[in-house]
């Protein structure tokens, strides 16, 4: 076939029979709107052949050796890849049309056209029609796509075209409104072997949650809504959406400090800091408090500010100090970064800066211990 479909087109014009072609190819005849083939009116004429990706066995190796043939008829007339995008756009939204066993097949063909960057991921994103998708056709498809894809190739590639597609954080569109579940998500990935795909769900999930919530706290602490407002929010963001304490300090400094216009004078960029940290402080506490994960989240995206930002550049140990009194950083977690957590970003300026700190926090640690001692 790919012999003979080279041959032929340095006679047939395939810049204006591509689409009719792709139809015979994949279908056996040319398609109607709906995904019915076009009969002719003369009935001894033929209107289909089973030359076509629907009449092919249904195993793997013979869809994928019929694939093939779109793939070098491709590379041999270039200008047919933009056609045969447009195709597959409109072929996904004929699905419904089709038998179910050609679906499988135009599913596994599909994966093979994705692992060779044949078809681009984003034709993916045509499955989402209303009428696909409430009749669990749509995620049907999807998922002999995506076990077919992962074992012709791997589920690093198929994660970073779903990226590029734009539907990483789209997948549980694909599922019937009624069945829009996490539990159900789950069970349905796992009892196809995708657990990656699970865990992959789950934390583009994880991500579009603390996006939002950096939005929310950016627009509540613009309005001036007061620390105890921002703190409820959270909580509540916190207990339905299953985020910790460590996630949500770092959210909470980037939206109070990136709420004020800072001086770029250095002498007074710190009392400007003060002045509003002091303000936020109880807020950390609420979330840092006995908690040393989180104050070394907060503890390591403060130093990066501070190296991001250089007008704070002088002013990270006394940012660190004011915490410290507010009952929002722990003697432990400092002398805990200090030692061996801090991050290599103005690493060697940081620990200087900071070198008399933490020798106050050693001595006053040791003097704890010494009177422990005695009192025994």
């Amino acid at each position: 076939i790919s012999k003979f479909l080279d041959q032929a087109g340095g006679k047939l014009d395939y810049r204006r029979y591509g689409e009719t072609l792709f139809d015979i190819l994949i279908a056996g005849g040319i398609l109607a709107p709906g995904g019915s083939l076009v009969q002719d009116a003369d009935a001894n004429k033929p209107v289909s052949t089973k030359i076509c990706l629907f009449h092919q066995n249904e195993d793997t190796d013979s869809i994928r050796s019929f694939a093939q043939v779109f793939v070098k008829l491709m590379r041999r007339y270039k200008y047919l890849e933009k056609m045969f995008e447009e195709e597959m756009k409109k072929i996904l939204v004929f699905l419904k049309g089709f038998e179910d066993a050609q679906r499988h097949r135009l599913a596994k063909a599909t994966a093979f056209w994705l692992a060779s960057s044949t078809l681009p991921p984003t034709c993916l994103i045509n499955l989402l029609q209303e009428h696909l998708v409430k009749d669990g056709i749509a995620l049907e498809f999807l998922l002999e796509v995506v076990c077919t894809w992962k074992q012709e190739k791997d589920i690093t590639s198929l994660k970073n075209a779903l990226k590029k597609a734009g539907i990483d954080n789209r997948l549980m569109e694909f599922f019937p409104p009624n069945k829009r579940s996490t539990d159900y998500f789950k069970s349905v990935f796992e009892e196809k072997g995708l657990l990656e795909i699970v865990a992959f769900h789950n934390l583009q999930a994880h991500t579009e949650t603390k996006k939002l919530m950096q939005k929310e706290l950016d627009r509540m602490i613009k309005d001036e809504e007061a620390p105890k407002q921002l703190t409820t929010y959270i909580k509540d963001t916190m207990g339905k959406c299953n985020l910790e304490d460590k996630d949500v300090v770092t959210i909470l400094w980037n939206a109070v400090m990136g709420s004020v216009e800072w001086n770029k004078k250095e002498e007074l960029v710190a009392e400007q800091a003060f002045k509003h940290l002091k303000h936020y402080a109880p807020m950390f506490a609420d979330f840092t408090g006995n908690n040393a994960k989180a104050e070394l989240a907060l503890l390591i995206k403060i130093q990066e500010y501070c190296y991001d930002n250089m007008s704070f550049m002088k002013t990270f140990h006394k940012i660190v100090l004011l915490l410290y009194k507010t009952d929002v950083l722990s003697e432990n977690v400092i002398l805990h970064w200090y030692r061996e957590a801090h991050s290599p970003k103005g690493k060697s300026v940081f620990l200087e800066q900071t070198k008399r700190l933490v020798e106050w926090l050693q001595n006053a640690e040791e003097e704890s211990e010494d009177e422990e001692d005695d009192d025994e």
